[in-house]
């Protein structure tokens, strides 16, 4: 088994390395000769670092099961492609045409056509209806793998158009598509108003808006956000009429710190801390960037969202490949607001690891653990909490206004649940 793994840099396919071995259980990841001696050469994560040495097989599972759906749909999948849910290696190959981030995986010199299918308006209503089962049929179609636990599909927007299509081959697609879950009602309505609401409170997220096919209830409406590790050209190649965006390179802080996608959540290894180390040692803007990452903590615990953990928190990469940044906020939903839902946080802040027992005193100690100061880092989490009951109030009177249902009261449990702002 050897499949070749690539990466996109400045609009071209760069062939960077192999994975090898006799299964998943001893695959190993290793850099080419020729890449590693290519004056522009960057490693593929951080925690796959320049070398000539084969990876471990930890090392390599944990950055590229990473790039995998998790939960149902990776089930699904597996069961669709007869294939052993643990097999990610075997798994990537059939989906890592289109990967989050500018990797690709395929058989050396293969390189399949690029292309675009139109979805007729029935197509997409079936992909809102079906949920994660739709989906995981989709992606498997698309040869695409888009890493976490939700039914979600890569889809492309002709952006003359607004018309959808399925990418097929080494075609990019523009959007993150998400269905409602079955078990979260409202799960669509909620992460826009929270996207819309971290927006009003200066956090950078991508563009995302509902797709709504009909009654506008769950079974009808998709939530659709741009990817921001695609961007389109002055000067773009063309896929059946269409402009292909560039890929820009993508990692989340679990695959950039090593960590497998299994420990995600914290359990007593202080990911708060190692979370901060990354971007003072790593981004281009590590100031900038750490303040971002104050704000975004603070704001998932100002909608109550106890799910961001380490895969929810990415770095994205420039064109060349040379520079790393936090990428902007995804998956910001309020989770408690759901019977289901644990309230204990991804991570601890400062001494608390569930919502209710945070304090000003749990956010002091966690500025220190970050290498913050502690009078900048209160002021900002002070300026949030002014900001965000007029914020969450003017984005659910703005999604009201393009008729999206259920935004009221959505918003009224996020304000009902939030200590700080009662």
């Amino acid at each position: 088994m050897e499949f070749e793994v690539s990466i996109e840099r400045r609009g071209k396919s760069i062939a960077t390395g192999s994975i090898f071995g006799e299964s998943s259980t001893d695959a190993r990841f290793v850099y080419a000769e020729a890449y590693r001696n290519d004056p522009e050469a960057t490693p593929i994560s951080i925690s796959l670092p320049l070398q000539s040495e084969p990876f471990s097989a930890e090392q390599t599972k944990c950055f590229f099961d990473g790039l995998l759906p998790e939960g149902f749909t990776r089930r699904a999948i597996a069961s669709n492609l007869h294939l052993d849910e643990n097999d990610y290696v075997r798994i990537l190959y059939q989906l890592g045409r289109e990967c989050i981030g500018a990797l690709r995986i395929c058989q050396k010199g293969e390189l399949p056509r690029a292309s675009y299918d139109k979805l007729t308006h029935e197509q997409v209503r079936e992909l809102a209806r079906e949920g994660a089962t739709e989906s995981a049929a989709v992606v498997i179609e698309s040869r695409l793998s888009l890493a976490g636990a939700t039914g979600k599909v890569g889809l492309y927007r002709d952006p003359k158009t607004g018309e959808w299509y399925l990418p097929h081959g080494t075609a990019p697609s523009t959007h993150i598509v998400k269905q409602s879950h079955v078990r979260l009602e409202r799960i669509v309505p909620n992460e826009l108003l929270c996207l819309l609401t971290a927006k009003q409170c200066g956090i950078d997220v991508p563009e995302t808006t509902i797709i709504n096919l009909g009654s506008g209830t769950d079974a009808d409406i998709l939530l659709a956000s741009e990817r921001f590790d695609r961007r389109f050209s002055e000067q773009p190649v063309y896929a059946d009429h269409l402009p292909m965006p560039l890929r820009l390179h993508q990692e989340d802080f679990a695959q950039a710190m090593g960590i497998p996608a299994s420990q995600k959540y914290e359990n007593g290894d202080r990911h708060l801390a190692k979370m901060f180390a990354l971007l003072r040692a790593h981004s281009a803007k590590p100031i900038e960037d750490q303040l971002q990452l104050w704000d975004r903590i603070v704001f998932n615990w100002l909608i109550g969202n106890t799910d961001g953990h380490l895969k929810n928190y990415s770095l994205l990469y420039s064109e060349d490949l040379k520079t790393v940044r936090l990428a902007p906020a995804y998956d910001v939903i309020n989770t408690i607001g759901y019977k289901s839902m644990t309230h204990e946080m991804a991570f601890a802040i400062g001494n608390a690891k569930w919502i209710e027992d945070v304090t000003l005193e749990s956010f002091r100690l966690a500025a220190k653990e970050a290498g913050l100061g502690e009078r900048m880092a209160m002021n900002r989490l002070d300026e949030m909490v002014k900001r965000f009951r007029p914020a969450i109030i003017s984005a659910a009177e703005t999604l009201k206004h393009q008729g999206i249902k259920g935004t009221e009261e959505l918003k009224d449990t996020i304000l009902q649940s939030s200590a700080a702002v009662q």
